[in-house]
């Protein structure tokens, strides 16, 4: 399981360092608190289009056992693919698409126009963050997991050159030198996951695996599409936080400070969250052993957030590596102490999202996804209304709340359908 986990958790903590790397390299633009601010926007709004592709890896390393059904799961992949870019364009050049964002999130003209510009180029990120997934999924099954690090290594590489261009060259001058440098990123790693996956598909992979029962595109959406229902709950998430974010006490200093506290512990949690796929590779073989290692490991995010957020190792590392100080730095402390609620949580949402999608029960993830989403919008409202001046603090006790609700919910169904299955073992996927 090790050989196995630690390729995936070192890929996943190299794609939150990438965000760090664009925030560190915005935050030395002349106006940075605008400039971090109009990126965070932008990016909740690449979420909407972004996570249904995201999703193609979960689907892909779970049903696709041969090249029939990974002809089936290319099939579901276009018609995503051609989904997410209508709704790109429609956000970014028709009228009710720009009012709903200015709308929503409560932004001036200005800052509107700013944010329209980035996202017109983070909407292309959705398609090549979906090319990358789809032949993930047949990378994790193959159990070649180290090709994802291999990725991830050449991606950073790519994005460093293009943020040193920014800053040695023309400057910072705007929230479009993110975009632009997530986007050579994105490029880099769906050309090395295409290429392995490829190969993997004309090398390994047989025409057809006997008694393998996903052969057509329907059979793909059947497993597919609850997932796609539970991410269009879960994109309302981000959006949503920025907008109430914009109404705290000091709106471009909590959308700020929750951006960059969101994306630390991002970086310290992002190694544990392929749990999940541990779960989909080895829990029918020995749970026990499964049980175990996430036990082992599930508390280490908390670790390294407390490090940060208790030490003076927190205030170094903002100063020195990211680039932030004064008020702002302050902002970003306090919510990272928050944030310590949402690292006891998420590697256990993640073994139990492994479960249920082990089990073909992604229709509970539905249910999970809107009590998140129900718990965390009641307390932005609520700590907006009482304690605006907490800033960023507000959105990581929204999100942690909401999280803790989300693992409520699919606790409660992995429990029942263990009880199923030892009532009536026949009838476990």
């Amino acid at each position: 399981m090790l050989i196995f986990f630690v390729p995936l958790g070192i890929s996943a903590s190299l794609v939150t360092l990438s965000h760090s790397i664009i925030n560190s390299t915005l935050a030395r633009s002349p106006d940075p608190e605008y400039v971090i601010a109009g990126y965070a926007i932008a990016m909740s709004l690449l979420g909407i289009t972004e996570k249904p592709a995201t999703l193609l890896r979960q689907t892909c390393s779970a049903l696709v056992r041969d090249r029939v059904s990974f002809r089936a799961m290319r099939t579901v992949a276009v018609y995503v693919f051609a989904a997410i870019m209508v709704v790109g364009l429609a956000f970014s050049y028709l009228p009710p698409g720009r009012w709903m964002i200015g709308a929503i999130f409560g932004i001036g003209e200005s800052q509107l126009e700013n944010v329209l510009n980035v996202y017109r180029i983070l909407m292309f990120v959705s398609f090549f963050s979906g090319l990358r997934c789809l032949y993930h999924g047949l990378i994790i099954y193959n159990k070649r997991t180290f090709w994802l690090t291999i990725g991830m290594v050449v991606r950073l590489i790519g994005m460093y050159a293009v943020a040193q261009f920014f800053i040695l060259g023309p400057g910072v001058q705007g929230s479009s030198v993110g975009a632009i440098i997530f986007l050579v990123g994105m490029m880099i790693e769906s050309a090395v996951a295409f290429w392995e996956g490829s190969s993997l598909l004309k090398r390994k992979i047989p025409e057809k695996s006997p008694g393998h029962s996903v052969e057509k595109p329907a059979d793909v959406f059947r497993f597919y599409r609850p997932l796609l229902f539970s991410s269009f709950i879960a994109v309302t998430i981000g959006p949503a936080l920025n907008a109430m974010l914009g109404k705290a006490g000091d709106a471009e200093i909590a959308i700020a400070a929750f951006a960059i506290a969101f994306n630390l512990t991002q970086l310290m949690q992002s190694f544990f969250s392929y749990i999940h796929q541990i779960v989909l590779n080895f829990y029918r073989i020995n749970p026990g052993r499964v049980t175990s290692f996430v036990l082992m490991i599930a508390f280490i995010p908390s670790v390294l957030v407390g490090i940060l957020a208790y030490t003076e190792a927190g205030p170094w590392f903002l100063s020195n590596v990211i680039g932030v100080s004064d008020r702002l730095l302050t902002e970003i402390i306090k919510a990272l102490r928050v944030f310590l609620i949402l690292t006891l949580v998420f590697p256990w949402l993640d073994y139990g999202n492994g479960i249920l999608m082990l089990r073909r029960q992604t229709k509970t993830m539905v249910y999970s996804q809107s009590a998140n989403v129900s718990v965390m919008l009641s307390t932005l409202i609520i700590l907006i209304v009482m304690t605006p001046g907490w800033n960023g603090m507000i959105g990581a006790f929204a999100q942690s709340l909401g999280t803790l609700a989300e693992l409520t919910v699919v606790m409660i169904a992995v429990k029942r359908g263990r009880e199923s299955v030892l009532l009536h073992p026949s009838q476990e996927a």
